[in-house]
C-alpha cells in the first residue's frame, strides 16, 4: 500500500503544448510538423542521445539513422520507446490520440483512420502501457507479479500473456484520498485469497462478468481482480445489501463500471492496463491529457533490473 498519498498518480511532464499557430490540432494532418513535434517530446533539449545508454555524443548515418560514439549501438529517433511500438506515422499517431482521448471504440478508430484492427489494437497498447509506465507504481506493476512483464521483448511490445489461475491472479485495491483514486497492487493477494476470505471469513464479494469486487477491507474501499473461466463462481453468496463502494455511490467506481462494461472481453492479463488508465483519466479529468499522452508515447520504455 502507498504509504505517502502523492498529488497525482502519474508523473505529469510539465512541458508538452506545441508552440505553433492552432496548437495540438494543426498537426493532426501534417505529418513533417506532427513528427517535429514528437521529436521535440523525444529529445526536449533538442539534442538526440543514444536510447541504451544515454550517451550524448551521437553520429548521423543514412537513412535517418543514428550510432552512439559510446557503445556504438545503431537506432533510430524514436527507437527503445513506446512509439516505436506501432506502424502508424507521426500525424496518424496524433489523430489516434485524440480519438482515443474521446473514449471512439477500435472500430471506429480503424474506420477514421483507414488502418486495420490490428494495427490500432496494438497502438493502444502501446498507449496503455505508456500510461501505467508513468503511475508511481510502474515498477511494481510491470513485474512478474501482474504478469505484465511478459509482454515486454526489451523495449518492444512482442510478447504475449502468460496463464493465469486462481493462485496467480491478481488482486487490486481502490484508495480514495480528497479528490483522487489510487488503485494499488495488493501485495501477497491473489483471487484465490479473496475467495478463501469469502468462504471462511464472510468477506462480502460481488461478480459482474469476469469482474469480482469485495466490501471494504481495512484501508480500501475495495477490493478487485478480473478473473476467467476457471473460476469458482458459483460459491459466490447473494447479498441484500450492497457492498460499501455501491452504497456510498464512489463518483470513481461509477465512472470506472459504466467503462469497464464498455471495454468487453478484458482478460485478466491485460485488465491493469485498463486499471491505471481509467485511474489516469479520472484523476486529471480537469487537464487536457491530448499532450500528456504524446509525452507519454515519447517516453523511453523502462529497462528491466
Amino acid at each position: 500500500m502507498l504509504q505517502h498519498m502523492p498529488k497525482n498518480s502519474h508523473v505529469i511532464p510539465t512541458e508538452c503544448t506545441p508552440d505553433i499557430p492552432g496548437g495540438f490540432d494543426a498537426l493532426l494532418n501534417d505529418d513533417d510538423k506532427a513528427r517535429e513535434y514528437l521529436l521535440g517530446l523525444t529529445w526536449p533539449t533538442g539534442d538526440p542521445f543514444c536510447p541504451r545508454c544515454g550517451h550524448r555524443k551521437v553520429y548521423e548515418l543514412s537513412g535517418e539513422r543514428l550510432r552512439c560514439a559510446s557503445c556504438k549501438y545503431t537506432f533510430q529517433p524514436f527507437s527503445g520507446r513506446w512509439i516505436n511500438n506501432g506502424a502508424l506515422t507521426p500525424s496518424e499517431w496524433l489523430r489516434l490520440i485524440t480519438l482515443f482521448v474521446e473514449e471512439c471504440s477500435v472500430h471506429q478508430m480503424k474506420q477514421e483512420l483507414s488502418l486495420s484492427y490490428n494495427t490500432v489494437y496494438k497502438a493502444l497498447t502501446a498507449i496503455r502501457f505508456a500510461i501505467l509506465a508513468h503511475a508511481i507504481d510502474a515498477r511494481q506493476l510491470i513485474s512478474p507479479a501482474t504478469g505484465l512483464d511478459s509482454y515486454l521483448k526489451g523495449n518492444r511490445l512482442t510478447g504475449g500473456p502468460k496463464e493465469m489461475r486462481m493462485d496467480t491472479i491478481p488482486v487490486y485495491g481502490i484508495l480514495r484520498r480528497d479528490q483522487m483514486v489510487f488503485i494499488d497492487l495488493v501485495s501477497g493477494f491473489q483471487a484465490e485469497t479473496l475467495f478463501h476470505f469469502h468462504m471462511n471469513f464472510h468477506l462480502k464479494l460481488i461478480r459482474s462478468g469476469n469482474l469480482v469486487y469485495t466490501d471494504r477491507y481495512k484501508d480500501y474501499d475495495a477490493l478487485l481482480f478480473c478473473g476467467n473461466d476457471s473460476l469458482p463462481y458459483n460459491v459466490i453468496r447473494r447479498y441484500d445489501e450492497e457492498p460499501h463502494i455501491d452504497a456510498v455511490k464512489d463518483d470513481f467506481w461509477e465512472y470506472a463500471q459504466a467503462r469497464i462494461k464498455r471495454f468487453r472481453g478484458i482478460s485478466c492479463q491485460r485488465f491493469p492496463l485498463y486499471l491505471k488508465e481509467l485511474e489516469f483519466r479520472f484523476n486529471n479529468r480537469e487537464r487536457s491529457i491530448t499532450e500528456i499522452l504524446a509525452a507519454y508515447l515519447c517516453a523511453l520504455v523502462p529497462t528491466a533490473e
